[in-house]
């Protein structure tokens, strides 16, 4: 049985996007994540190192949205997930890019993907 940990709304700003004006302006892209991790050892020790440092996880996935513009939300998905995977206390992580600035010729609210991935196991 896993537990959730899940930070939802970060915001960044970014210069993602396949048209040239998204390259140019930037836009912002909001993350959600939801990271399966055991909580059991960090609640009998009460100690951070047994848990995943949700505080400098948002810090690095800020900085993976920031960097090097990619043309679509699924390849920083991608990437972000990456990230999150890196902590070996994460199982898997479940992946929210929304897009609601996207240029799209209509009124809605939001673009969005959702990816699930899961840790390599040894």
């Amino acid at each position: 049985m896993t537990d959730e940990i899940s930070v939802t709304g970060i915001e960044c700003f970014a210069h993602h996007g396949v048209l040239d004006f998204e390259r140019r302006d930037g836009q912002t892209f909001v993350v959600d994540l939801t990271l399966g991790v055991d909580t059991a050892p960090a609640a009998a020790s009460d100690d951070l190192h047994d848990t995943v440092d949700y505080g400098s996880l948002v810090a690095a996935v800020t900085t993976a949205v920031q960097q090097d513009p990619v043309d679509l939300i699924e390849t920083l998905a991608q990437r972000i997930a990456d990230v999150c995977l890196a902590d070996g206390k994460v199982e898997w992580a479940r992946v929210t890019v929304h897009k609601p600035d996207a240029p799209v010729d209509a009124t809605f609210a939001d673009v969005a993907i959702t990816i699930t991935r899961r840790a390599p196991r040894d």
